[in-house]
């Protein structure tokens, strides 16, 4: 990836701990969630990423949960969004995580590449407020990439620390994954790899060094294609790493998964404040965002 790629501007909609006491504009409904794929969209959102939700707002891993959700935002939207749907959750067994992508086939999957403790830390109660281990176990990623691999579904592999990035080498190795490779570095988790930029700049390396094992065929004009990468950053800390990641040559995520809080510290009404503000900033820094069609190539996922 370099300052000449067009940066994908991605959008996680809705985590799955968060609820409307902290954000009331936290969608639930399918409808809710069709909205706020309009406001992605009409501010310069091409990628989606989802975590689903029942009606009254509980986090769901059922097939019709998940099917609700991506036909109200295709109803709404049409083909101006690729869709990602996470896989990343404690205790949901790995069949339940494939029933819903074999019956929905969204273009992306995200994979979580390892196991880590997955903290939040109150510096002023001098306490962790939040602590748990988060298990990614090798074989559940490998029944989770071989699943991927049978349905046509592009995996996006987020990486919460520098040793997740090195998890990809054996997988390459065993021919489980195809160029180009799609990742994302997790920052700003109690846990994983200190936000930083220069722990930014050392991830990304770590991709194009292990990269290098993975050939990536030519985009469809016949141009040569880098591995892509991007960052997520986890509240407040995204913006200064969205700085980063778009001088380094990444790509970006913010949404309300990820922050609440515009820069100035005002809360976001909508998914669509925080995607305004991330194509500001896109544009402030000389480069410029992808269409959806270039965000398609670039992440080597087909046309709809």
């Amino acid at each position: 990836m370099s300052t000449d790629h067009p940066v994908i501007l991605t959008c996680s909609i809705s985590g799955s701990l968060a609820d409307r006491e902290q954000c009331p504009a936290i969608p639930y409904t399918p409808a809710e969630y069709a909205a706020e794929a309009r406001r992605i969209v009409d501010e310069g959102g091409v990628h989606v990423h989802v975590h689903a939700r029942s009606p009254d707002g509980a986090p769901s891993y059922e097939v019709e949960d998940f099917a609700a959700i991506q036909q109200a935002i295709r109803d709404e939207v049409g083909d101006a969004l690729i869709m990602n749907f996470s896989t990343g959750t404690i205790g949901v067994s790995v069949e339940k995580r494939i029933a819903y992508l074999e019956a929905c086939r969204p273009e992306v999957a995200a994979l979580n590449m390892g196991s880590m403790n997955y903290a939040k830390y109150s510096a002023r109660r001098k306490q962790f407020v939040f602590s748990t281990v988060f298990p990614n176990p090798f074989d559940e990623i490998v029944e989770l990439l071989q699943a991927m691999k049978r349905l046509g579904i592009k995996p996006e592999h987020e990486c919460f620390d520098v040793g997740h990035v090195g998890n990809l080498a054996p997988l390459i190795d065993m021919g489980l994954l195809d160029g180009p490779l799609h990742a994302d570095f997790v920052m700003g988790v109690t846990g994983g790899i200190p936000p930083t930029a220069r722990n930014l700049a050392s991830m990304a390396d770590n991709l194009t060094e292990i990269g290098h094992a993975l050939p990536v065929p030519p985009a469809a004009d016949g141009s040569a294609r880098d591995h892509h990468w991007g960052v997520i950053g986890i509240s407040r800390v995204q913006w200064p790493l969205i700085g980063a990641a778009l001088a380094l040559g990444g790509s970006i995520r913010v949404g309300l998964e990820d922050n609440f809080y515009l820069p100035d510290g005002e809360m976001a009404r909508s998914n669509g404040d925080l995607i305004a503000e991330a194509h500001r900033m896109i544009v402030a820094s000389g480069r410029r965002p992808a269409t959806v069609a270039e965000a398609r190539e670039l992440l080597g996922v087909p046309a709809r």
